[in-house]
């Protein structure tokens, strides 16, 4: 019997109905689901190396040295490289650069993988309410949308240049008591001083900022669990911290830096630090005065973003929040700071790769505990589905930290793998694409990096660091003979996680 126009649409439009009601059965039985898991509190960090207390720093952090006993800090957690734009898409998405083909800061991860689900996206998929404050996805310098499919609600204060960073108080400002800064840091106008101390509240800076609204979102009311992600900009450049954390240290008994290269390092291993010395001709160069300056700015913006932590950590326990959230705090690579004569990020050197990691899950088996346990920062999307009891993504290529919180004997992996490029921000230079890359392998042992041309994948230079004696990478031992065992395990290592193209492919 053939059915007449008006009973068609009426079939179709039950159909819709239909759907819809399914769609909504199935988004509230994923709630109910749901509403039963922990929370999570995802903390960044930028630029910061484990220059922790805990960590064995004379950094002075109290909170998040409360946050290392009440979880596991990782001694050897690595990113996947040195820079804010590849770390953090990677960590965000459990893919490695590689594959996500972003290796500098302009590329937006979506640019080839449209439709890859990152981290706060799928617990918002899996009835989660997903908040950003602050930097958790990087500023891209060509976009401000940030990521608005990974977020329940829009992002806070998530884009901006750090040279924005600016004290934003009532006139008249409190003057500026560190010595005349010997560059602006940034592009903005008006840029920052590259440091400055001035006696302001912690809300003049973005951090004090980002804290408080962090505050609200976790003593606001809500029916759902909720994945909250703060990015701290902290301790980025500018060295601008509040002036009572400058006040904290002695800037005579901060630790001495050792500014020597390493013996028989290849030129391919440094990079210009033009980031905090500029370029010609604008280019600087630090007086012995002005270093110091930038390493006691640098403890002072730890202090100041430990203190916002501590801000966090007391809002969960003052809305009883605590025994039922997840706590993870990292930081998305290293930093130098005049050592191997480097200023900021971009190599491959332990000072960028290595990164502090603390987990604290609710009833933790070992708080107060430390592993050697050689982790990665793709290791951190499926410990956070393992811990929440969700479904896993296909194609995470990080494995799950699960075990290690469980025993802190436990090793998940043999090693850890960063990379880096040259030029370090080839985005900018002219043909936009590298010429080599450097790809490293961090065993228990040593460092191993090759140096590869970026189209043949040809070796064009080596490094061996023994990290068994010398951890601060002085001596470049590829062609000692006592190391050949170790350097044939790291070279298998390294040729697995990163086979070199055969000739001719395309890159």
């Amino acid at each position: 019997m053939k059915r007449s126009g008006k009973n068609r649409w009426l079939s179709a439009s039950l159909r819709l109905v239909w759907a819809g009601a399914s769609l909504v059965l199935l988004g509230s039985a994923e709630a109910g689901e749901a509403a039963g898991r922990p929370d999570v509190l995802f903390i960044m960090a930028d630029d910061l190396r484990p220059e922790l207390a805990s960590y064995g720093s004379t950094a002075i952090t109290p909170h998040l040295d409360r946050l290392a006993r009440r979880g596991v800090q990782f001694d050897r957690a690595y990113c996947q490289q040195s820079l804010c734009n590849p770390s953090r898409s990677s960590l965000l998405t459990g893919r490695r650069p590689d594959f996500l083909r972003v290796w500098d800061n302009s590329t937006h991860f979506r640019t080839h993988h449209p439709d890859l689900p990152t981290l706060p996206q799928w617990f918002k998929d899996h009835g989660y309410s997903a908040r950003c404050v602050g930097k958790i996805f990087h500023n891209w310098h060509t976009s401000e949308k940030g990521d608005p499919r990974s977020w329940s609600a829009a992002e806070f204060l998530h884009f901006a240049q750090q040279g924005a960073n600016l004290a934003a108080v009532p006139a008249p400002l409190p003057p500026n008591l560190a010595s005349p800064a010997p560059r602006p840091y940034g592009t903005s106008l008006p840029a920052a001083p590259l440091y400055e101390c001035r006696d302001v509240p912690d809300e003049a800076y973005f951090d004090g900022r980002v804290a408080a609204e962090g505050v609200r979102l976790i003593e606001e009311p809500r029916d759902q669990p909720l994945f909250l992600a703060v990015g701290f900009w902290k301790p980025h450049a500018p060295f601008n911290a509040p002036k009572k954390y400058w006040d904290l240290y002695d800037r005579a008994k901060l630790p001495p830096l050792n500014p020597a290269r390493p013996s028989g390092a290849p030129e391919l291993a440094f990079h210009d630090s033009r980031e905090l010395l500029g370029m010609p001709p604008e280019r600087v160069e630090f007086t012995p005065e002005q270093v110091a300056e930038i390493r006691h700015g640098y403890f002072a913006n730890i202090s100041y973003l430990d203190a916002q932590l501590g801000k966090l950590l007391d809002a969960l326990k003052r809305c009883g929040r605590l025994d039922n959230t997840i706590i993870l705090f990292v930081g998305d690579h290293g930093y130098h700071l005049g050592e191997h004569q480097l200023w900021a990020k971009n190599s491959n050197f332990e000072l960028d790769a290595r990164v502090p990691l603390l987990i604290a899950p609710p009833d933790c088996r070992q708080a107060g505990g430390r592993t050697a346990s050689m982790v990665e920062l793709i290791d951190l999307f499926p410990t956070l589905v393992d811990l929440c009891k969700l479904p896993e993504p296909p194609g995470l290529e990080g494995v799950s930290l699960v075990p290690v919180l469980a025993d802190t004997a436990q090793r998940v992996k043999p090693a850890a793998f960063t990379q880096a490029p040259r030029p370090a921000y080839f985005d900018r230079e002219p043909g936009g694409q590298p010429t080599a890359m450097g790809v490293s392998v961090r065993t228990a042992e040593v460092r191993y990096t090759e140096w590869r041309d970026w189209h043949s994948g040809r070796v064009v230079a080596r490094e061996l660091y023994d990290h068994s004696q010398q951890p601060e990478e002085r001596v470049n031992s590829v062609d000692d003979a006592q190391w050949a065992r170790a350097l044939a395990q790291a070279e298998m290592l390294l040729e697995a996680q990163f086979p070199r193209p055969s000739p001719g492919a395309e890159r």
